[in-house]
């Protein structure tokens, strides 16, 4: 089946065209789930606005970064500080807060990118990691404890539903699947925009692209702010959901999770994001399910979530190094190659 021309011709009109779609499918989705499935629905569109952020970060610009879960804590703390001293009680109100939010993650972003960018490899990721260790404690600090509300956190009072009317769980899981949309939009867009082509130049050849005119510690910085500034999305919006943060909210693991669902679904992929989003939000109830299904004990029960992680992620990178997207893309390809001589037969 072929697209419009007008949709092969526009890249812009080709994602909206997605997102709108994608939009609807979802919106099905919120009226037939339970509360809990809505819950998890919600948790996949935070989870994929944080990966989407990250897959530029590594697969376009081929930055590792283990410090994402420290973007989310930025946001989470901006929304709930803003709220704390600002109440709001619209939802036209709380849209700004979370676009202050995601703006201060991207400022951080852009301050951890200039230095990032002197890095390469092992340095840039033990930099990153040491920043998702560091910063989750910092209301731990005897001078910040007053302020981000220490060991216990914040109370994160947002408006809920307009009317009183909805679910909040179906209403919950809307405002986070906009979120991703609003995301997958705007980032594939990136991707095959200008910037996107540069991103994908520095990382192939760092020479060939400066001798090209092109600055690459500034395009490695702009690869950070927008993956920060996804990650900020993505901590704002957890903390709307959950309704109080602090620093248990945003341990290392949260990282590690979410490196390993944008290997598994496929990197610089917005499709490979959405795969990894559904796998690292999923993966832990059936880790659970499994763990209560053979009666293990509590402290194999914590543990078998990272373990699960861990086998995905070495067994997706042996059986398609390139993603669950690079498998369907291949996949697709052969699809096609068959079918094209009987095509050809035919006309």
């Amino acid at each position: 089946m072929k697209l419009p021309a007008v949709l092969t011709r526009s890249t812009a009109l080709r994602n909206l065209a997605i997102t709108v779609v994608a939009g609807l499918v979802l919106f099905g989705l919120t009226e037939v789930f339970s509360e809990y499935r809505n819950t998890q629905l919600a948790n996949a569109g935070i989870n994929f606005c944080a990966i989407a952020g990250l897959t530029v970060l590594t697969g376009l610009s081929g930055q590792i970064s283990l410090g994402n879960g420290a973007f989310m804590f930025i946001g989470a703390y901006t929304v709930a500080l803003l709220l704390k001293h600002h109440p709001s009680t619209s939802n036209p109100e709380l849209v700004l807060i979370v676009v202050a939010a995601v703006v201060v993650a991207a400022i951080v972003g852009g301050f951890v990118g200039t230095a990032a960018a002197r890095l390469r490899g092992p340095y840039l990721a033990g930099v990153t990691l040491a920043l998702a260790l560091g910063v989750p404690v910092l209301p731990d600090y005897q001078h910040l404890e007053g302020p981000l509300g220490g060991h216990a956190g914040l109370i994160v009072n947002a408006p809920g539903p307009p009317g009183g009317t909805l679910d909040l769980e179906r209403w919950q899981a809307w405002i986070c699947c906009l979120a991703a949309l609003v995301t997958f939009f705007v980032l594939a867009n990136l991707r095959s925009s200008r910037v996107g082509r540069s991103f994908t130049a520095v990382r192939d050849d760092e020479i060939a692209a400066s001798l090209a005119g092109m600055s690459v510690p500034r395009i490695q910085i702009l690869a950070f702010v927008v993956s920060a500034g996804s990650a900020g999305l993505a901590g704002a919006m957890l903390a709307i959901i959950d309704g109080q943060i602090g620093p248990q909210s945003f341990p290392l693991q949260i990282s590690l999770f979410l490196l390993a669902g944008a290997v598994f679904g496929g990197l610089g992929s917005m499709a490979g994001a959405a795969y990894g989003a559904v796998l690292i939000t999923f993966l832990g109830g059936w880790s659970t399910d499994l763990s209560n299904a053979l009666s293990l004990p509590s402290k194999v029960d914590l543990n078998l979530p990272p373990a699960f992680y861990g086998l995905v992620l070495i067994v997706s990178m042996l059986l398609f190094p390139f993603g669950l997207q690079g498998l369907v893309r291949r996949g697709w390809h052969r699809v096609r190659t068959r079918t094209r001589p009987v095509e050809v037969a035919a006309r």
